[in-house]
């Protein structure tokens, strides 16, 4: 019968049994009579437990059968150890298990310093921790606390039996500290086949941010080429990186591109991209693009920022840049001011921005379009003031100067003072509002027979109402609260004629649901809509009850207008007509179906006049199906479709399909697979978009990740997640 028996309490019967010899014989240290001082560092203490234990006293220990060695944070296991106490030597051999609190070994034979953390062990076998990484070798060395080196050796991020890939090694340094791992003359195996040899790498095998050769990067663009490069990370602070990436380009030369990233205190942060192409062999021409945001808070409610965007020539991203999503910009800002958010006594709020922006305007040669207004500068003051007596007021302010270099320019003054009376109780509320939109022009031009100085008035009187029902209810199991929310809007502005004055920033709101119940259906302080109209709505929400996650809305709305709009901009309105029905539904028609439609109908003629519409099918992460309709009367007519769906074993197909009906075009399309194994991934993606009128772009996307470590080739996630709602990287 094995006995497992304490090394702490035989220390006595081991100093009256007989001297036992052990694997190597060590002379007992002779005892000094001489008293010296001597500080000794402190010991952590050491316990061994197994079926046999036999030593000296104060010198040595040998356990045999189902050895435990505990020392600090580490347990060493084995059949047969043997520990020197006045040196804190250990030998162990047979079924080694070193357990620490980032890695286990393993191996053949151990010789090990428990003080030092200085020795060796033999046929290791070793395992992380964090990030799953193991591997085996000829020689493990330890070298201190933390640090060991292990000599012709593999790593691997693999399962135990599984060797889909590895990196063969002639020596691996590992860093517990750092979680890094330093590896020298290393080949990629992947399928037994060597795929790439560095002389040098290194990595995190934690996945913790550091120093060192990125994978390389790899991709075909029709435009560049094959396009090859070579990150390097540099961490040179907790709060500031940087990546400089150098690409070969086979129909462009080389081109340096460069990234750096920050944080600081006053929540300051910062993005610099910035990449140049000495020589362009393709144009013989020096192009660059620079691109830098920074936000920094400033003092109390005073926050700073800065946008700054701009490229050598105006085909530099259609030609240039591998992320293909940035083909179509086409107005970069110049940007940078300062807000400020403060009170206005206990119920009230201020506001204030300041800032000076310009744009450059990226054109396509076969549609030329007029550039934005620059705004040098714009002020704008908006405050709130609440509960004074019965009323609230508010004031929305600014003043603006807007510069062309074709157009006529000049500033604008807004003043928009607006008081309501809210009615509220605990189901419903009736809010009378007041304002006067005031607005001032001083132009650097006369136009028409109006001067150079001009106002322009308009009284807004709007009336909003509303009730909110509610009922519990089951759904699939679930507790929902179910709502009926019936609303009255009624806005009246009168017709002021606009079409002298100059658009500075005005535009047609986007359609949806919400907009018609706004006062202004014109974004941007040029031009004010004439309002004589109704919008009874009626709204119904579910609402999970445990969680207060709304799951699904359903909303209809009927607009009436009791007299024709006349202002307008020369392009198609959102209304053309007296009377118009809208309906919308978003959220989640079934636990794997989910929508957001909106419809808008003119019902005086008859017509559909928008519909925005997608459907999305998810029944789990990795499998999903999306359709999209978008329809402008007279604009435009497109559908976008896109899946990620499983075709065979661990191959994933994924498509996307963006097709102009009104051009009889495909916009935007995607093709590609995806085959995901335990320990790694490949994606095969082809990516073909329409950067201008008659100007077309393909881009191949070959990527191998390896799980843990890196990912060889051009990455096309941010592709697939932009172009696929719902995409998940099942690896």
């Amino acid at each position: 019968m094995n006995i497992r028996i304490s090394y702490s309490i035989l220390i006595l019967v081991f100093f009256l049994i007989l001297p036992l010899t052990g694997w190597s014989k060590r002379p007992a240290q002779p005892v000094e009579n001489e008293k010296k001082s001597i500080v000794k560092p402190q010991k952590k203490p050491v316990s061994i437990e197994a079926d046999y234990i036999k030593g000296y006293y104060k010198q040595e220990i040998e356990a045999t059968g189902n050895a435990v060695l505990h020392h600090g944070d580490n347990v060493l296991t084995a059949d047969r150890m043997k520990y020197y106490e006045q040196s804190e030597d250990t030998e162990v051999e047979g079924n080694i298990r070193l357990e620490r609190p980032k890695d286990v070994l393993q191996g053949k034979h151990l010789e090990l310093n428990m003080q030092t953390e200085v020795g060796q062990l033999t046929e290791p076998r070793y395992s992380m921790k964090e990030g799953e990484g193991r591997g085996s070798g000829d020689i493990l060395l330890f070298e201190g606390k933390d640090h060991y080196r292990v000599k012709k050796t593999s790593y691997t991020t693999c399962p135990e039996g599984n060797h889909d890939w590895y990196l063969r090694t002639k020596e691996l340094e590992v860093d517990n500290k750092k979680e890094i791992g330093t590896a020298k003359h290393v080949q990629v195996v992947f399928k037994d086949v060597p795929i790439l040899y560095s002389p040098w790498l290194d990595f995190s095998y934690s996945g913790q941010r550091k120093s060192g050769l990125l994978a390389p990067v790899a991709g075909y663009n029709a435009r560049t080429g094959f396009d090859m490069g070579l990150p390097v990370y540099f961490n040179i602070a907790p709060n500031l990186d940087a990546t400089v990436t150098p690409r070969i380009m086979t129909e462009r030369g080389f081109l340096l591109s460069n990234e750096m990233r920050y944080i600081g205190s006053n929540n300051m942060n910062g993005h610099l991209l910035f990449d140049i192409l000495p020589h362009d062999i393709h144009t013989n021409q020096t192009r660059w693009g620079v691109l830098y945001t920074h936000t920094q808070s400033l003092a109390s409610g005073w926050r700073g920022f800065l946008n700054y965007n701009q490229v050598s020539d105006d085909r530099y991203f259609r030609e240039l840049t591998p992320n293909l999503a940035q083909t179509s910009l086409t107005n970069l800002s110049q940007q940078g001011g300062f807000t400020y958010n403060g009170r206005l006594g206990n119920d009230g709020a201020v506001h204030f921005t300041g800032f000076a922006q310009r744009f450059q305007t990226l054109q396509d040669r076969f549609a030329l379009f007029v550039s934005p207004y620059e705004r040098l500068p714009h002020l704008a003051l908006n405050a709130t003031k609440y509960n004074v007596g019965k009323l609230d007021f508010e004031m929305q302010s600014s003043w603006t100067n807007f510069y062309h270099p074709t157009l006529v320019d000049g500033n604008r003054t807004i003043l928009y003072p607006t008081v309501s009376a809210p009615l509220r109780n605990e189901y419903g509320y009736i809010t009378p509002k007041f304002g006067l939109h005031y607005t001032h022009y001083n132009l650097a031009a006369p136009v028409d027979d109006k001067g150079e100085n001009i106002n322009r008035a308009v009284p807004i009187v709007s009336l909003d109402s509303g009730i909110a029902f509610d009922r519990q209810m089951k759904m699939g199991g679930r507790d929902f609260v179910q709502t009926l929310e019936p609303r009255l809007f009624y806005v009246y502005a009168p017709y002021r004629n606009q079409s002298y004055l100059p658009n500075f920033d005005s535009a047609i709101n986007d359609f949806s649901f919400a907009q018609i119940l706004t006062e202004n259906r014109f974004s941007g302080g040029d031009r004010i809509n004439d309002a004589n109209r109704t919008v009874l709505a009626l709204t119904s929400r579910f609402i999970e009850k445990e969680t207060g996650i709304e799951h699904l809305r359903i909303a209809v709305g009927q607009q009436i207008n009791f007299t024709d709009p006349r202002v307008s901009l020369p392009f198609p309105q959102v209304t053309s007509g007296r009377n118009d029905f809208v309906a919308a539904v978003s959220g989640r028609l079934t636990p794997t179906l989910s929508t957001d439609s909106n419809i808008q109908m003119d019902e005086s003629r008859g017509w559909i006049e928008k519909v925005r519409s997608g459907v999305s099918y998810q029944p789990e992460p990795g499998k999903v199906l999306n359709f999209g309709y978008r329809f402008s009367r007279e604009v435009l007519e497109q559908v976008d479709t896109s899946f990620q769906w499983p075709l065979y074993g661990n191959w994933h197909g994924v498509t996307r399909v963006n097709y102009s009906l009104k051009d009889d075009k495909i916009l935007a399309g995607l093709a590609g697979l995806e085959y995901n194994a335990c320990c790694w991934a490949l994606r095969l993606v082809m990516q073909r978009l329409t950067t201008a009128t008659q100007t077309t772009t393909t881009a191949f996307f070959v990527q191998l990740e390896l799980k843990g470590l890196m990912g060889i080739g051009n990455n096309p996630l941010q592709v697939l997640q932009q172009s696929i709602p719902g995409y998940t990287s099942v690896h």
